[in-house]
């Protein structure tokens, strides 16, 4: 069987390079930027679905009258659904293609936003945020792997990167939009949910204005409709050295989950797994869901007040991962995750010890959360997504990368139930533990992380061989 689909593919590319005359010299600029962007925009509803819950939660919990582990529920609810969404998304865009699953993750949303904002018991809101957290899963998985896989090497840093730049500009966009009504009434959380269908249905319709991912067509042996893709991307050129590349690396690869665990790619699967785990167990989720009530805690004594201290958290995330844009495929991953884990560590670290010595907290709190911020924008959370959908194989990339973002979620999961009792039990010194994870991650970048900067996905195939 695995003889005879080399043959079909082979043939194909063989019948394929005739046609290569005719098609585009030089690639669109535009028409990528515009395909990766809306294909990103998964990010930007993964923000607001992940972030509306800050700004809903301390009035969901006075209206079910919840407690302690009930509000964790409410919150960590939602990663159940990622997880599990995760857990299927990669075996099913392997099958089914990368735009077809975008368009489930598209109306799960828009399900999941209306059923939120008109939930009559908690029950119901249960039921609706773990419907988000499947489109959550499925997308975090599926949106940076197809930028990745359509993105020319020289620019994928930066494009894959889009997909963190939406995510936190869904955040800032909820907080902004929570701010706004959180003084409209008790139903103020009903419509914070229910302002994310909007957004969600924008992007239904846009995916079907997107190609498939020529990586997966090439996969399933399409090679034409691969070569206009490519060919409109990159240019003439750029389509047949993409599809040689492929053409090499794909008569090798098994298409098994089993061959991630052979020498070489075993440890791309091992530094994916850590990377994802120390991406989420640093803390970020502790200050995106729970910022207002960090900050109430640390002295601002109004929901207003702290909601606008949000903002401002918001915002310095979006200004730094456009740094991140710009700076990735120049300086590397590596060394911006090194910064980054370095600056997060003692940005917590100062967290807890304001904490502790009441005399300066409040705005020292504020500085140091938002000092946190900018260091996990440049490193964790612009780099995390370029880099995991970089380091594995085509043909098992998506069920490589379920694995990878099922620990992500799950670590996310771990500091969301948990953030409210630790703080509940030891207080501000639960920042100490979120900076010795970080102080942790800064050994594991130093001696495992591979850069990856200017390498085609077949290149970086090939370099886990060497280890």
């Amino acid at each position: 069987m695995g003889y005879f689909l080399k043959e079909k593919f082979t043939m194909s590319f063989n019948n394929s390079n005739a046609n290569l005359i005719g098609r585009p010299d030089n690639g669109s600029t535009i028409y990528l930027y515009f395909v990766s962007i809306v294909a990103a925009v998964s990010g930007l509803l993964f923000g607001f679905d992940g972030g509306v819950i800050t700004g809903a939660l301390p009035f969901i919990t006075r209206h079910f009258n919840l407690n302690t582990h009930q509000e964790g529920f409410a919150v960590s609810n939602l990663v159940i659904g990622c997880i599990v969404g995760a857990s299927f998304a990669g075996t099913l865009t392997d099958r089914f293609g990368r735009k077809k699953i975008l368009i489930f993750v598209a109306l799960f949303y828009i399900v999941s936003a209306i059923y939120s904002g008109f939930s009559r018991t908690y029950i119901d809101l249960i039921t609706a945020r773990f419907l988000g957290g499947l489109a959550i899963g499925m997308g975090s998985v599926v949106s940076p792997m197809y930028i990745s896989e359509i993105a020319p090497a020289k620019i994928r840093g930066r494009l894959t990167a889009l997909n963190q730049l939406t995510i936190v500009s869904g955040i800032l966009v909820v907080y902004f939009t929570n701010w706004l009504l959180v003084d409209i009434g008790p139903n103020n959380w009903r419509w914070m949910f229910i302002a994310e269908a909007f957004p969600a249905s924008v992007f239904f319709f846009a995916v079907f204005f997107i190609p498939e991912s020529p990586r997966w067509l090439i996969k399933m042996g399409k090679i034409d409709n691969a070569l206009d893709i490519l060919s409109r991307v990159g240019g003439r050129k750029h389509a047949e050295e993409v599809v040689k590349e492929i053409k090499t690396t794909i008569e090798k690869e098994e298409g098994t989950i089993t061959e991630l665990f052979k020498p070489g790619l075993r440890m791309a699967l091992i530094v994916g797994i850590l990377l994802a785990f120390f991406g989420h167990m640093c803390g970020i989720n502790a200050v995106t869901y729970y910022s207002p009530k960090i900050f109430m805690r640390a002295g601002y004594e109004n929901a207003s007040s702290a909601f606008l201290a949000t903002i401002m958290v918001a915002v310095t995330l979006l200004i730094f991962t456009i740094v991140t844009i710009f700076v990735i495929d120049k300086l590397g991953r590596k060394p911006l995750l090194l910064i980054g884990s370095l600056g997060m560590a003692i940005s917590f670290a100062f967290t807890g010890f304001a904490f502790q010595h009441q005399s300066i907290s409040g705005i020292w709190v504020v500085f140091s959360i938002i000092s946190y911020i900018a260091f996990f924008a440049i490193s964790m959370g612009g780099v995390i997504w370029v880099y995991l959908p970089e380091i594995f194989p085509n043909k098992v990339r998506g069920r490589a990368m379920s694995i990878a973002t099922i620990v992500l979620w799950l670590t996310e999961f771990i500091v969301a139930q948990t953030f409210p009792w630790l703080v509940e039990k030891i207080e501000g010194r639960t920042f100490y533990l979120y900076s010795a994870v970080c102080a942790v991650s800064l050994v594991f970048v130093w001696f495992m992380i591979k850069e990856t900067k200017g390498k085609t996905l077949e290149e970086i195939e090939k370099m886990w061989g060497k280890y």
